[in-house]
């Protein structure tokens, strides 16, 4: 028999070529799972754990083939038939080599990406795509052998595919009749979608389903990564709805049980804003301070001596000791804009992208700026690279922010890196631009954020004691404490120290992983209140990022009606309790008190555990139906619903303090007129 009559002769006939391309799918998946596998063994509970990762994961594979067969099976009855099959086999090897590029590509992706955020490629792979001139230039310099390696191996895979497929498809009919192509049609397209939907229930399959172990990395083992990314893009057009999937509580509810936790707050579901919190400072001052906002990048309390950690921040531990100093803070997530929307609005963490990035938040979303704006403060945000990145600009320019001062603005920089000029330029920038603001007699509120600490970890020479390789986590953190030090010593001397408070904060750990479902360790960050009048002082209460916002508002004077649940932290009964924070990572929405976690999951009962600070080990205990966790869902559905009903603003009324402390509510103070302006070189722009 001859090779053409026994391709002709295929058990499968036109189906033959899907079917091999269907075993080379599962073939690439299955291997490079294996790999990852044996890499991260030492994570999994044994050999059985492995044999579970393996054949999840060959549910999964199936899940992603089936997807990328369904075109080419819904086709095969257009054109698998002998007036279309040469335009039929070109279709299938175009589509071979397409399709494998892509899992070759995301699967050589996956291990770097494993060790920088501690998961497979998932949704900040695509929101990084955006911003293809600060990324590439951060691949470059920090992963350019990855970078070069993985283009090249899998250009060679797509070549080597397209001389596979076409050896596949050199049949010159389709060697079955067409009836009998049509008559297996609706097999197949039966078994592609049972192949999609990997489950019978009213519900497919989805991420959600193969987190059956406690450590979320292993989890993310029996995934694939395109399928990964895929999922993350489908949530990403259904993210209004995102929290939605840890249950169900009514408007009426959310609010009773986030007023039961914090019993100050004016609520009324059919209002807006549904939450008032009318926070009367606990310092009175005829004139209010000003304020600045430092936004650290990556620094975690795996850093800081005085915490815990390496030692790694001379500075800033000498500086723990001439203001607030918090012992037990915690980030709300994982991402820069996650830090910035908890510290600037004191909004709580969803599944969603930061409401930085959300299109019904770029107007009249609440911002301690636009408290301050209509307050007569001038306000104005600080940062080294593009202010563009991750929204920034948009966001804040809509929100209170008056001035935005970015990359084009640093003349002659000390040091320019991947992400923009170094942190010695930005508090240089900052200290010039708070000696000009006190000198205008206007009060002011400056927010400036750091780059330096990010990866490839880019910092000029000579500036402090090098321990190993330059380009690394921990010099870059000495770096940015260096700098960080030098401000201080600089703002300690000048005239604007009397008037303003300080907070320096950390947006988040710079790579969050653990074993746990949700590494609580790894959201531990330092916080530091200081300047003015501020005396020492030790809080060793449990605190959430959103706590700071109101806590400053608090020490600067300022009274006011806004819609932040954060807590006070001036208050001697909530520094005395035992505190809680809340953090979001990757689907899950973990809240925290004393020792005790709620954890939400997904389509799944919520788990509850305990957390040891000291060891940093979290012991999970089962399913909290034992335990009152309706106050953690609340607290995971009310940004979801604030954010939809664009009711997280200035409220309409605000606050009027008797005497006696007794609460009034008064018409808002008229706003003070300004035009939004980015400042340019040289000029000042209206926007």
């Amino acid at each position: 028999m001859t090779k053409q009559a026994y391709l002709n002769r295929s058990f499968l006939g036109p189906y033959s070529a899907i079917a091999r391309l269907l075993l080379v799918y599962l073939g690439i998946l299955g291997f490079s799972r294996f790999l990852l596998t044996i890499w991260q063994f030492d994570r999994l509970d044994g050999i059985g754990q492995f044999a579970v990762v393996m054949l999840n994961g060959l549910r999964v594979d199936l899940i992603l083939s089936g997807m990328l067969l369904a075109p080419l099976i819904l086709l095969v009855p257009l054109l698998a038939h002998r007036f279309s099959w040469r335009l039929w086999q070109r279709i299938i090897s175009i589509w071979a080599v397409l399709t494998v590029a892509v899992i070759i590509f995301m699967e050589l992706a996956s291990p770097t990406f494993m060790i920088e955020y501690g998961q497979r490629p998932n949704r900040l792979f695509i929101e990084y795509l955006k911003y293809p001139e600060e990324v590439m230039s951060m691949l470059w310099e920090g992963y350019r052998l990855t970078l070069v390696g993985g283009i090249l191996i899998t250009a060679a895979v797509a070549y080597g595919m397209y001389r596979l497929s076409k050896r596949w498809i050199n049949q010159q009919q389709p060697g079955w009749a067409y009836w009998k192509t049509l008559l297996c049609w609706p097999l197949m397209v039966f078994i592609t979608v049972v192949m999609i939907r990997s489950s019978f229930d009213h519900r497919p399959a989805n991420p959600s389903t193969f987190a059956i172990t406690p450590d979320p990395l292993v989890n993310d083992l029996m995934l694939n990564s395109a399928w990964s990314v895929y999922f993350a893009v489908y949530n990403l057009k259904h993210e209004e709805e995102s929290n939605e999937v840890y249950g169900e509580l009514s408007h009426e509810q959310i609010l009773a049980e986030v007023d039961e936790e914090k019993p100050e707050l004016i609520v009324n579901a059919s209002a807006n804003p549904p939450i008032v919190n009318p926070q009367h400072a606990s310092e009175q001052r005829e004139k209010p301070l000003n304020l600045v906002l430092i936004l650290e990048e990556s620094l975690s309390a795996d850093y800081v001596k005085t915490l815990g950690g390496s030692g790694a921040t001379p500075e800033l531990d000498e500086l723990s000791e001439q203001g607030w100093w918090f012992e037990n803070l915690y980030a709300t997530g994982t991402r820069s804009v996650r830090g910035i929307e908890a510290v600037i609005s004191g909004f709580l963490p969803t599944r969603a992208r930061s409401v930085v990035k959300l299109s019904l938040s770029q107007q009249n979303f609440f911002t301690i700026a636009s408290l301050l704006e209509n307050r007569g403060y001038l306000t104005e945000f600080i940062y080294g690279g593009q202010a563009h990145f991750d929204n920034m600009a948009s966001f804040f320019v809509g929100n209170g922010f008056q001035h935005i001062i970015d990359r084009e603005h640093f003349e002659n920089p000390v040091f320019e890196g991947s992400w923009g000029a170094s942190d010695e330029d930005v508090f240089n920038k900052l200290h010039e631009r708070l000696q000009q603001h006190h000198a205008s007699g206007k009060p002011f509120f400056s927010f400036a954020f750091t780059s330096s600490n990010h990866s490839p970890y880019e910092f000029p020479d000579g500036r402090i004691e090098i321990e190993g390789e330059k380009q690394t986590p921990e010099n870059a953190v000495r770096y940015a404490d260096y700098a960080l030090g030098q401000f201080f010593d600089k703002a300690r001397q000048s005239e604007y120290w009397k008037d303003t408070v300080f907070l320096v904060v950390a947006d988040h750990h710079n790579r969050v992983e653990g074993e746990n479902l949700v590494p609580i360790e790894k959201y531990h960050i330092p916080g530091l209140i200081l300047g003015a009048d501020i005396q020492p002082k030790k809080l060793t209460t449990i605190a959430s990022q959103i706590d700071l916002p109101t806590t400053v508002l608090s020490l600067m004077g300022i009274s006011a009606s806004h819609p932040m649940i954060g807590r006070d932290l001036t208050l001697a009964e909530e520094q005395n309790k035992p505190g809680r924070a809340f953090m979001q990572y990757d689907d899950y929405f973990a809240k925290m008190v004393g020792n005790e976690v709620v954890i939400l999951r997904p389509e799944n009962t919520p788990l509850y555990g305990r957390y040891d600070h000291t060891t940093q080990t979290l012991s999970m205990n089962g399913s909290p139906e034992y335990e009152p966790y309706e106050t953690t869902l609340a607290h995971a559905l009310l940004p979801s619903w604030l954010y939809r009903c664009r009711c997280y603003q200035v409220p309409d009324e605000n606050v009027s303090f008797t005497q006696s402390g007794k609460v009034m509510m008064t018409e808002s103070p008229a706003t003070h007129p300004h035009e939004n302006q980015v400042e340019t070189p040289g000029k000042n722009t209206v926007r």
